[in-house]
């Protein structure tokens, strides 16, 4: 079923709220181009416009990992443009969901 990551970031100063919604929407863009990424988009919190939610998923835990040694991840991390308060993943096997037992 693959690996599915949230992830709540904050914008970073000094950069706008505006700025960093620009950059967030352009790196999901390139995250959806990478091989084995067949999700990722972010959505802005109504309450707190510089608090974002990123989801993504990717076909294997590898590619989730090799997302991080691509030139474009690694340009968005060092520009600083949001800080990471949290990330869940999770990991979810090809086996059909089985009945619960009692």
């Amino acid at each position: 079923m693959g690996h599915f990551v949230t992830a709540e970031v904050y914008v970073n100063s000094p950069w706008s709220v505006e700025e960093a919604k620009v950059a967030i929407d352009a790196f999901c863009l390139a995250m959806r181009q990478e091989p084995g990424c067949s999700l990722a988009y972010a959505w802005q919190d109504n309450a707190d416009p510089s608090r974002f939610i990123l989801w993504e998923r990717y076909d294997s835990l590898a590619a989730h990992q090799q997302h991080f040694t691509l030139p474009h991840t690694q340009a968005f991390i060092q520009a600083g443009w949001v800080k990471l308060i949290r990330a869940f993943e999770t990991t979810l096997s090809d086996d059909e969901p089985k009945e619960p037992t009692r």
